[in-house]
């Protein structure tokens, strides 16, 4: 029934909202306890033997903060552990790329214009692409690689260049930038819960055990939780990307997601420069600046793929094409979207098409049948502001076909 369009839609909104909610708390624990731990006054001898010390104020209160290299003469019984926040992070994106990716492959997921592949082929390959990314990373972490910190880091990259330039030949732009990102996260809540939490779980039982911990662990988790800091502005962008055809429309995608990384890092260095007071290297945001002209400049040239053909649509999108009424809707559509939606928009200063998304064809109505119901036929979303008058009986007309098409 069409009314489970209804449904999913409001189901993708909630756990959308719980993804960003966790990632929030996520990112702000750690960016502070990064920021924290780098600002540490170390060069004080400490009456309760501590490792270093800050002084912070923030809501009218004042907190003196304390790390322990090792831990206090006696271990607190209500230990706070960092965790849940990663975890749901991860839990709530995996859950959203189900929802709208795995459930909606045809039309966000394959393309058939990259690589014509079932939606079930799209979904193993994602799926796997996913667990061996963190398998493949852990293992160049425990390598004799491990030890060269700087060498490690530009491997690392060597496989993000990879992966972007697999995902951006196997799935739709869009998927591909969300398939990076969802690619570097599952590696940073692969670090919290395979090796930061267990290597902290250690430290604590052997302290309790009146042992003294081995210090590979702490080196360990702090080279997984320095990655975790760089990695996180990149994903940030790549969760973002799908609203933005400039980023993953763009023939070069997947050089714009790798400049993404190295934007990551200039920031990033910036402020834990900062932090820890070693100066105000203001050199990085010049190079941020360039990285990102040069993103602007590789997003225009040129921007969008070529036609799809008709034969390239999947058994859903010919379902919708052949469905009742679907001649009057795309006349409806043809008059009232394409307008904007077109690879050459009329209307306005437009450059391109709202988030890429081109209503011209039989082919492009009917693949983004899903999108056009619940904008123009559930919603008056679309067009903004009703700037093409479509008429009730129009959505009306969208609403009839939609649910002829799913049986609704």
């Amino acid at each position: 029934m069409y009314d489970l369009a209804t449904f999913g839609a409001w189901a993708e909104f909630a756990i959308r909202w719980l993804h960003v909610i966790t990632a929030i708390a996520w990112i702000g624990s750690s960016f502070y306890f990064i920021a924290l731990d780098l600002g540490l006054h170390r060069d004080r001898n400490l009456a309760s033997g501590a490792d270093g010390e800050e002084w912070q104020v923030h809501g009218g209160g004042f907190y003196h903060i304390q790390k322990y290299l090792v831990a206090p003469s006696q271990m607190p019984s209500d230990l706070v552990w960092f965790k849940w926040e990663s975890y749901w992070t991860w839990i709530s994106g995996f859950a959203l790329l189900t929802a709208v990716y795995y459930f909606g492959a045809e039309f966000y997921l394959v393309d058939p214009n990259v690589m014509d592949l079932a939606a079930w082929q799209a979904i193993g390959i994602s799926v796997l692409s996913l667990g061996l990314g963190w398998v493949v990373y852990d293992q160049l972490c425990k390598s004799p690689l491990g030890k060269n910190l700087n060498l490690l880091m530009v491997v690392l990259f060597g496989v993000l260049v990879l992966m972007a330039l697999f995902y951006t030949s196997v799935f739709s732009g869009r998927a591909a930038l969300l398939h990076l990102g969802a690619f570097t996260a599952t590696i940073m809540t692969g670090n919290v819960a395979m090796i930061i939490i267990p290597n902290q779980k250690v430290v604590v039982a052997d302290l309790i055990a009146g042992k003294t911990p081995d210090p590979k662990y702490g080196f360990i988790a702090k080279q997984r939780s320095t990655h975790n800091n760089y990695l996180t502005l990149p994903v940030l962008f790549l969760m973002l990307s799908n609203h933005y055809p400039l980023a993953f429309a763009s023939e070069f995608n997947w050089l714009i997601a790798l400049l993404v990384f190295l934007m990551g890092v200039t920031i990033r260095h910036f402020f834990n420069t900062v932090h820890a007071r070693k100066g105000t290297p203001t050199w990085t945001w010049l190079a941020t600046a360039v990285l990102f002209l040069l993103i602007m400049w590789l997003s225009t040239a040129p921007l969008f793929q070529t036609e799809e053909p008709e034969e390239a649509q999947g058994p859903a999108a010919l379902r919708f094409a052949q469905a009742e009424g679907f001649e009057d809707v795309h006349d409806i559509v043809l008059g009232r979207c394409s307008m904007c939606h077109a690879a050459e928009p009329v209307y306005g200063n437009l450059l391109w098409p709202p988030k890429g998304v081109r209503l011209e064809t039989e082919a492009q109505v009917a693949r983004h049948a899903r999108a056009i119901f619940l904008q123009a036929g559930v919603t008056h979303a679309m067009p903004p502001a009703n700037l093409s008058w479509m008429e009730d009986d129009e959505r009306a007309a969208i609403r009839k076909w939609y649910a002829d098409a799913t049986g609704g």
